[in-house]
């Protein structure tokens, strides 16, 4: 684990200006070289686990239940036999589980009214290492809009935190940081990695799709045979709602 004397500590902004901070984590590996606890955290896995985070909310989930390893999403289903248990890894259905990460499964005929237990292999690890932030909130191109406007009303430091994949850089989350950090950096003092999420963007935006079929991760699920995964991740504000973390829970905002 990386010393956290040295890492850097935003000021406290001032109300309504743009003192506040935006800044980009582009792997969970350098979440402790950030004081979390001085930010709004907003975690970032398009391909999957955010997206299908929001569209499960936006579909009536009464709650979505992040956990870091298989064996917590089973332990709770011997207190709770009525959850529904989700685990992903390596972009698959872990055997014996209702279902991954694949947005196709939080439809409201599955989800509305039900609370799921969710393990994956890089966004909830992600949260996991947020965990001591001012609020975390869920982002993804399906709130895009949403949140943003969200966290320019908030007036505190923003910190985005891109899941990656297996604590490496990938191009997916950094793009949606990108996005964030496009409609944002007018009310928000950034940092370099904002800066280059948001030059990426600024390549990518007119065909997000085209731009992002050559990355690993969209191989990756190319090879599983679920490119349409792929294109639903990609429609931009066809939600409102913002799951927030309440305890261990993701509710909507």
């Amino acid at each position: 684990m990386p010393d956290n004397t040295n890492n850097f500590t935003p000021q406290t902004p001032p109300s309504g200006g743009r003192g506040a901070y935006l800044h980009v984590c582009l792997t969970p590996a350098l979440i402790p070289l950030f004081k979390v606890e001085d930010y709004i955290v907003v975690v970032i896995d398009i391909f999957r686990a955010t997206t299908s985070i929001c569209y499960g909310i936006d579909n009536g989930a009464e709650a979505i239940i992040p956990v870091s390893q298989v064996e917590e999403c089973l332990a709770y289903q011997e207190i709770h036999p009525e959850y529904l248990l989700a685990a992903e890894r390596n972009g698959e259905v872990v055997s014996g589980f209702d279902f991954g990460n694949s947005p196709f499964s939080y439809t409201k005929e599955k989800v509305n009214g039900k609370t799921v237990v969710l393990t994956t292999t890089n966004g909830t690890h992600a949260l996991h290492l947020s965990r001591n932030a001012k609020k975390i909130v869920i982002g993804s191109f399906l709130n895009l809009t949403t949140v943003c406007d969200w966290l320019k009303d908030q007036h505190e430091n923003v910190l985005l935190v891109c899941s990656g994949w297996k604590n490496n850089f990938n191009l997916e989350d950094t793009l949606f940081a990108g996005a964030v950090t496009d409609q944002l950096k007018g009310n928000f003092r950034i940092d370099d990695a904002a800066i280059a999420a948001n030059d990426l963007f600024e390549i990518a935006k007119d065909d997000l799709s085209g731009y992002l079929a050559k990355t690993s991760h969209s191989e990756r699920l190319k090879q599983l045979g679920i490119e349409k995964d792929i294109a639903f991740c990609l429609n931009v504000d066809l939600t409102t709602a913002i799951p927030v973390l309440d305890g261990e829970r993701l509710v909507k905002l």
